[in-house]
């Protein structure tokens, strides 16, 4: 395999700041991922997307096998072509969708046997058939290998046994991805919050070398504490020179915590599935505009924003949509809340490139702490 060009620009504490370099352009780190689960991130147009600050967006392997079919999206020029995003994309596995369908699933050493949600037509998923939906069919700029991802709390023999699979997996996901020079595999260390396990998962993978390194299987039921602990363990054992990719996560005061812990990569539905609830998300916790308390505000969300959803539309009109249902409510939060956790990570990276990460961590956890805005 052929990496993609990692380079780390500056450094603060285990923070770090830099660009991922791939054919289809650069992302900057750390980078959020809005989630574009059925090749669409829910209620935006693309260009929107890229307006916020978004160098790459996630698709979702385990939705667009089953609907429109990946056969049929690699028919139609492949998932860049498909959806109108030309930039960076990096897929989900499916393991994690597949794993969640709990009664209608059954794992084995070769995959995944799972009824479909939609219908309860019977699929497999492999190692070989994931690789095989992300690079080959829809295209995927990166790829990660298929792991088992159990919920938390779980007993240490399922999260063992689970993590035991997934190195398996790994090792045939890698062998199915081939030599490629054009796209990436990263693989994702498993273990729940138990640190002999995740060390045993972090080496096993990095000896068999990767392109990048995920931390997967958490924000799956833990405490917060729990998963900045595992991070802070986890982090040191991945290679210093590719990017280390917290999968699933989360809220900003998570993204600003894994930061200070060495992670460059997130992805996560909350700005979105928020958005769609009428839940704006700012540095003071989450918005709720159903709360009365806007109906006659004329202020809107954040005046000094480049988003026009944050900048040009009153608290009051939003919470009129909301409380009406109409549409363009979820889609101006949501647009909002993707153009906030852009501006976060954009604030984030200069705070590391300054060299003073350590007071912007400390004035983000103070101002959730003090409730420094509407909620």
């Amino acid at each position: 395999m052929s990496a993609f060009p990692f380079t780390v620009s500056a450094t603060d504490g285990l923070a770090r700041t830099g660009v991922l370099e791939t054919p289809r352009g650069a992302i900057r780190t750390p980078a959020f991922m809005p989630v574009g689960t059925a090749g669409t991130v829910k209620g935006l147009l693309v260009d929107q997307v890229r307006h916020t600050g978004a160098d790459i967006v996630l698709g979702n392997t385990y939705h667009l096998m089953l609907r429109p079919g990946a056969e049929r999206v690699r028919r139609l020029g492949g998932l860049h072509q498909f959806m109108r995003w030309p930039h960076p994309i990096l897929t989900d596995s499916g393991g994690f969708q597949v794993m969640s369908l709990s009664a209608l699933r059954k794992i084995t050493e070769a995959g995944v046997t799972f009824r479909s949600h939609i219908d309860g037509s019977t699929h497999e998923l492999t190692p070989e058939r994931s690789i095989a939906i992300q690079a080959d069919l829809l295209g995927a700029d990166i790829s990660m290998q298929f792991d088992e991802c159990p919920a938390l709390p779980a007993p240490e023999t399922d999260v063992r046994r689970a993590m035991e699979l997934s190195l398996r997996w790994a090792v045939r996901s890698k062998a199915a991805f081939g030599d490629r020079t054009t796209q990436n595999l990263f693989a994702i260390v498993q273990g729940g919050v138990d640190e002999t396990l995740r060390q045993e998962s972090a080496e096993a993978l990095v000896a068999e070398g990767f392109d990048g390194y995920a931390i997967g299987g958490l924000a799956v039921g833990e405490p917060q504490e729990a998963m900045l602990r595992t991070l802070a363990f986890t982090t040191p054992l991945l290679p210093a020179g590719r990017p280390r990719y917290l999968m699933g996560v989360g809220k900003p005061i998570d993204l600003v915590e894994a930061c200070a812990r060495g992670i460059d990569m997130f992805d996560c539905v909350l700005p979105t599935r928020s958005g769609r609830h009428g839940q704006a998300w700012s540095d003071a916790g989450p918005v709720n505009l159903k709360n009365a308390r806007f109906a006659e505000d004329a202020a809107p969300l954040d005046a000094t924003s480049d988003c026009p959803a944050s900048r040009d539309y009153s608290k009051a009109y939003l919470h009129h949509l909301v409380k009406s249902g109409e549409l363009l409510g979820q889609v101006l939060l949501s647009w909002h809340n993707v153009a906030y956790y852009q501006s976060l990570m954009a604030r984030i990276r200069t705070a590391i490139a300054q060299g003073v990460y350590a007071a912007f961590v400390e004035r983000f956890r103070e101002g959730l702490r003090k409730g420094a805005g509407e909620s």
